[in-house]
């Protein structure tokens, strides 16, 4: 039973000076500066934590002990049997077996979300002597399941129930328990079937089965069959309030908000008593259409007429602004009532808030909400000991956090996926790997699968402490979980078993064995991802027999799989290998086995040819997808680009206008690569033409291909002419096109430019400048100002670009050529100990 007010009262002070000596700590926090966090970090772990979090199992610990107990008993090991179980509970004085006490039980442990127990506690009442199973306790472990998504059980139960027919269940209304049964479920066309029977027997379902009927029938939107209920239900004088409130369940559902409101406002003039249920209804799903400011006048409008009961609407209102990302104007709508009105929220509006609070880090407002609760005596539940579990873990006490874990048995407490996620990743970073691995395994246990940050994060630590059976037990769960484990993690891993000596373990690159585990993956339902798969194939492909290993694992790979992935994978594969034949042959298979190359298959096909050095098959293979209507815009880039890397500019030019004449738009990437080898093959006019082309698409010119005009221009004359010719632009124009010309001329010295910022500033305005922009600039300056330069380079350090080889490479060699050979080898000394590089050894 819940303890008096005035013993919680008692033990307030306690609780509030630790969490007030907490919450103080952590605006200090938030205020210092960066450097300040270890120290506040040192501070947290000072405090008396151990005084701190029996406060707060004092206040976890308000539920009733015999329930306690009784679910202690019922989630041990120690009474896994029948017989264990009965002696166990037989030593408690419990109260006499009947259905009110089977209900306070089963309550509480859905309160705990502690299905399994209840299921347990269910059987066991049922064997118990003079003790029979009533329609409501059934109702009850139904809806247990179904709130845990556990239908398969229920259905599975109601078979049971229905093998044993009336005679066995002798308290219980069997026909109703039935239909309500899969009513609950989600099967009301199954609830149908049998209420059709019973009326066809002479018999009828009450007013609460007829409820529970009609509310399954609006969640699955069976609306062609609530009508009739609803008719039934008027017409046997069963109608009440929870009618009334399904009706406008029903109209909500199906969008009919208008006719919903309408019929409340009938109900209001009819003089019907309202409940509030009905005004929650249509508030939710005012909130679920984002009609907010309709939402608050309804409950506005209601609250100030008095007629209703509105304590059940606010909260409504509550989850709806929280759920559509309002949690200002929740917090405050909730801080209003309570203060105006009473209103005294229910346990499930304080949950809401404080999850919300949680996960954007408002942890002194999680922290008053928590006082809140305490002061006003809310008892917690699993949801509420899962938040403070959360907080823990989110302040940093780590102690506070795996203590009140490793207590969960005392309190009930069932951590969720989110709470396990909070106490692993805190344990990762506070260093106790072991602890984390055992927190993980623990959830696996209770089917909570961690996402792929958590497995990464604790991956990282036990590689880093050289646990290795647990990372290899960790990596044989991902495999289960299809959790891809990223390429540092196995970097990491193998790194791992060289610094723990077992190198043996880490050698991994045996074609044969990878291939028949690719095969025993995919046989096992996971996915063969490319990248996997040209690794394997790459590896066949230089062991013996190589093509017929291929063949082999290929006809594995893709029996009764008529899906192109596995196709698009093999040709991938072929290709990296430069097995272009290889490719074709899966290629053509793919096509005589009725499946279409997509785009994608197309490409890859069109990459086998380039990497294996067969330009001429790609051309002719490109001309035949091209002559058949099949030419997209991504098989263009590729060619284009395939093109260009291989050193042939001039079908790759030929190739991009007539993707322009297609009406398709280049890939920047295809611009880029496109210009560069142009101009590396002297063409500047048709280079220059490109940028040009891809300035009048509305694209600002880019980093890349602004660099390649000033770099070429440093060296030709021939770009700046281009420039101008194309535009016939006069050198003191003022248009985009002219100030780019300017640019290129100023760095061909057809212009004087004074200083190397003004220059800098006239760039930033054509394009935005990176590193290679700056390298630029500063060999430039190095040719007229030393001092210039040397300011350039502090500028470029102070908006944020980080030195590479090359800026001092550049660096040095100016100082050299400046007659500054101390300085430049102090430059130099600089380079070696960042870089090594050899090529900067070179200039002194």
């Amino acid at each position: 039973m819940l303890q008096p007010l005035k013993h919680v009262t008692k033990r307030r002070s306690l609780f509030s000076s630790f969490l007030i000596h907490i919450n103080n700590l952590s605006s200090f926090s938030s205020s210092s500066s960066s450097s300040s966090s270890h120290n506040c970090h040192t501070v947290l772990r000072k405090i008396n934590q151990n005084d701190f979090a029996s406060s707060v199992k004092d206040w976890f610990n308000t539920r009733d002990p015999l329930i306690t107990r009784i679910f202690q008993i019922l989630s041990s090991t120690d009474s896994s049997s029948d017989a264990a179980l009965d002696a166990s509970l037989a030593a408690l004085t419990l109260p006499r077996l009947d259905e009110s006490f089977v209900l306070t039980v089963l309550h509480h442990g859905t309160a705990a979300a502690h299905v399994y127990p209840c299921l347990r506690f269910f059987d066991w009442a049922g064997r118990q002597p003079g003790f029979h199973h009533t329609r409501g306790t059934f109702s009850a472990i139904f809806r247990i399941l179904a709130r845990n998504r556990s239908m398969s059980t229920i259905i599975e139960f109601l078979r049971t129930f229905r093998r044993r027919g009336p005679a066995f269940y002798l308290r219980a209304r069997f026909n109703d328990t039935l239909v309500i049964g899969y009513a609950i479920a989600g099967k009301p066309e199954i609830a149908l079937q049998l209420f059709g029977k019973m009326r066809f027997n002479g018999l009828d379902l009450d007013t609460f089965g007829y409820h529970v009927l009609l509310n399954a029938l609006v969640e699955k939107s069976y609306f062609y069959a609530v009508d009739d209920i609803v008719r039934q239900i008027r017409m046997k004088g069963f109608e009440n309030r929870y009618t009334n409130a399904l009706v406008m369940k029903s109209l909500c559902k199906q969008g009919r908000l208008d006719e919903a409101e309408g019929f409340l406002f009938s109900l209001v003039d009819g003089g019907k008593k309202l409940h509030g249920s009905e005004v929650s209804v249509l508030v939710r799903a005012l909130c679920g259409s984002n009609r907010f400011d309709h939402a608050v006048k309804l409950v506005r409008e209601f609250g100030d007429s008095g007629l209703v009961p509105l304590d059940h609407a606010y909260g409504v209102w509550i989850r709806g602004l929280v759920q559509g990302g309002r949690l200002d104007e929740a917090l405050e709508f909730f801080k209003q009532k309570k203060e105006d009105k009473g209103y005294i929220p229910g346990l499930a509006r304080y949950n809401v808030l404080i999850y919300r609070l949680l996960r954007e880090d408002r942890l002194d407002e999680v922290y008053d909400l928590f006082m809140d609760m305490y002061e006003t005596a809310v008892p917690p539940n699993t949801v509420t000991m899962n938040a403070v579990l959360c907080f823990f873990c989110k302040k940093g006490m780590v102690d506070d956090a795996l203590d009140l874990f490793k207590s969960r048995s005392e309190f009930m407490l069932s951590p969720n996926h989110m709470a396990y996620k909070y106490l692993i990743l805190t344990l990762c970073w506070d260093g106790n790997a072991k602890e984390a691995f055992s927190v993980l395994k623990s959830s696996i246990d209770h089917r909570f699968i961690p996402d792929r940050r958590t497995f990464t994060r604790l991956a990282n630590v036990l590689c880093r402490e050289c646990m290795i059976d647990e990372m290899k037990e960790l990596l044989h769960l991902a495999l289960e979980w299809k959790i891809m484990p990223i390429a540092s993690t196995y970097d990491n891993f193998i790194t791992a078993l060289c610094r723990a000596g077992r190198v043996e373990d880490s050698y991994l690159n045996r074609g044969d064995i990878a291939a028949r585990l690719l095969v025993e993956m995919k046989e096992k339902g996971h996915k063969v991802t490319p990248a996997l798969c040209r690794v394997v194939l790459c590896c066949l492909l230089q062991m013996d027999n190589s093509r017929s290993r291929f063949s082999s694992l290929f006809e594995m790979l893709s029996h009764n799989d008529r899906q192109h992935y596995i196709y698009d994978c093999f040709i991938d594969a072929a290709g990296h290998a430069k097995q272009a034949e290889l490719a074709w042959k899966v290629f053509e298979l793919m096509q005589r086995n009725g499946i279409q190359p997509t785009s994608s298959s197309l490409s890859l096909m069109l990459k086998a040819y380039l990497k294996s050095g067969r330009t001429t098959d790609a051309l002719v293979f490109f001309n035949n997808v091209w002559s058949r209507g099949l030419a997209t815009k991504k098989l263009y880039n590729c060619f284009v680009i395939f093109l260009c890397k291989s050193k042939n500019p001039e079908p790759a030019y030929e190739f991009f206008l007539k993707m322009l004449e297609d009406g398709l738009n280049p890939s920047i990437e295809c611009y880029e690569i496109l210009v560069q080898e142009l101009c590396s093959s002297e063409r500047y006019h048709e280079a220059v033409n490109l940028v040009d082309k891809y300035e009048k698409k509305g694209r600002r010119i880019t980093s890349f291909l602004g660099n390649i005009l000033l770099y070429q221009s440093m060296f030709s004359p021939e770009v700046y002419n281009a420039c101008v010719r194309l535009r016939g632009v006069k050198e003191e124009g003022k248009t985009d096109w002219s100030m780019l010309s300017f640019v290129v001329g100023a760095f061909r010295r057809h212009h004087r430019v004074s200083h190397v910022e003004d220059l800098e500033k006239l760039i930033a305005k054509c394009f935005p400048l990176d590193i290679y922009t700056y390298n630029l600039l500063l060999r430039k300056a190095w040719k007229t100002d030393k001092e210039q330069a040397c300011q350039l380079f502090e500028r470029m350090c102070q908006r944020g670009f980080e030195p590479n080889q090359w800026i001092y490479s550049t660096m040095v060699d100016g100082f050299k050529r400046h007659g500054m050979r101390d300085k430049a080898e102090r430059w130099f000394q600089e380079s070696k100990r960042i870089f090594s590089n050899r090529e900067t050894r070179m200039l002194i």
